[in-house]
C-alpha cells in the first residue's frame, strides 16, 4: 500500500499526462466533439485503479460521443501512461464524467435570477410605499408634488 503522499503525486502526474494526451495525442474524432478537460483524478491506495473525472462542454449528444471516444481510448491512455510515468504497474483507467461545473453554473444562474426577482419586488414595494405617502387634498386630488 502506497502512502498518501505518493498517491497524490501519482494522481497529479496522471492528471497532467492525460490532459496533454487530450490536447495532442488522442486522434479519435469523438473526443474532439466536446471541449474536454480533466478535473480530478482519484487513485486507489494500492495504485491499481485510477478514476479520471472529465468535464465536457457541449451538447448532450457531444457528451455521449466524447465519453464513448474516451472509453475506446482507455487502452491507449493506459499504455502511454505506463511509458511516460515509468511505474512498475500502470493503474487501470476509468473515465467518469464530472458534471460539477455544469451544476455550479446552474446554481449561479438560479441565484442571479432570485436576486433580480428580489430587487424587482423591493422596487415595487418602494414605489407603492411612496404612492401611499403622497399628500391628498380635501377634495381627494393629489397635489403636484415636486421633490
Amino acid at each position: 500500500m502506497a502512502n498518501s503522499r505518493r498517491v497524490e503525486r501519482v494522481a497529479s502526474l496522471i492528471k497532467r499526462e492525460v490532459s496533454r494526451m487530450l490536447l495532442s495525442d488522442i486522434k479519435d474524432d469523438r473526443v474532439g466533439a466536446g471541449m474536454v478537460s480533466v478535473t480530478e483524478v482519484d487513485v486507489s491506495g494500492d495504485l491499481q485503479h485510477a478514476k479520471i473525472f472529465v468535464s465536457i462542454y457541449g451538447t448532450d449528444a457531444a457528451r455521449v460521443e466524447t465519453m464513448a471516444g474516451l472509453k475506446a481510448a482507455t487502452g491507449f491512455v493506459r499504455r502511454e501512461l505506463g511509458q511516460r510515468m515509468g511505474l512498475r504497474r500502470t493503474p487501470e483507467i476509468l473515465f467518469k464524467e464530472d458534471r460539477g461545473v455544469e451544476r455550479g453554473t446552474r446554481v449561479l444562474s438560479l441565484i442571479n435570477q432570485l436576486t433580480q426577482e428580489r430587487q424587482a419586488k423591493d422596487l415595487a414595494l418602494e414605489s407603492s410605499d411612496q404612492a401611499d405617502c403622497q399628500p391628498v387634498a380635501s377634495d381627494g386630488v393629489t397635489p403636484n408634488h415636486q421633490p
